[in-house]
């Protein structure tokens, strides 16, 4: 859930953009744009917010009672904090030439914005705990981002742990737990995040942006992080 855009491999993938090797006529390969969009659409940075969202416009008792400009501003609250800070972080670090591209292509690049990123998902957390009038489901999910952020910068020192699977953990589990808890069917709800995560598995596979053992360790990470927050909040 930290920053990265997660630039192809080449090594899995030796021009998944159909660019032909000589620097000639580019050759527009579709399943690399549909993955693409996907890793896009779907990006770590964002899905906080799309749970947030959930929770503020979809989920009946959640914030119950709470008017339309209240939810928006509570919205806005979690996206500063988990999507434009940790953007503008890599902006920066781009513009005074920390980094290569906005794709952070090596492990080393995305050292900065993930403690960057630890740093804005603590804030939220924390603020989010200490106000009496978030349900525990937000606070929970929050503190499982803040806990993906510890275990991804460890990891990041020995594999290029995909960051777009660790977000699918924790939108997949986080589902699971709210499924076991809430007095509502969550079945819906439920099977999307699994397609979700289905969806975007393969799109990362299909741009050669990570290997099978990269997804699954992410996965695995975004999972934990979850349950662990679900232990100790």
């Amino acid at each position: 859930m930290m920053v990265s855009t997660e630039q192809p491999n080449t090594s899995a993938v030796a021009d998944p953009s159909g660019v032909h090797p000589s620097g000639g006529t580019r050759r527009v390969n579709a399943g690399w744009v549909i993955g693409q969009l996907i890793s896009f659409v779907f990006h770590p940075l964002f899905i906080p917010g799309y749970i947030t969202a959930f929770l503020l416009f979809v989920h009946p008792f959640a914030f119950a009672g709470e008017n339309e400009w209240y939810k928006k501003i509570k919205l806005i609250s979690v996206l500063v904090s988990t999507a434009f800070f940790p953007a503008f972080t890599v902006f920066l670090l781009k513009q005074l030439g920390f980094a290569s591209s906005f794709q952070l292509k090596t492990q080393k690049e995305r050292i900065i914005p993930i403690v960057a990123s630890m740093v804005f998902y603590f804030w939220i957390f924390y603020v989010s705990k200490n106000r009496p009038d978030n349900p525990p489901e937000l606070v929970k999910m929050l503190c499982a981002v803040f806990i993906t952020s510890i275990i991804a910068l460890t990891a990041n020192n020995f594999i290029k742990i995909s960051l777009h699977a660790i977000a699918m953990g924790v939108l997949v589990s986080f589902f699971v737990y709210m499924a076991w808890t809430s007095l509502i069917p969550m079945i819906v709800p439920l099977a999307v995040s699994i397609l979700i995560a289905g969806l975007v598995g393969t799109a990362r596979l299909m741009t050669g942006a990570h290997s099978n053992s990269e997804l699954v360790w992410g996965f695995a990470t975004g999972v934990v992080s979850m349950f662990i927050a679900v232990w100790v909040v």
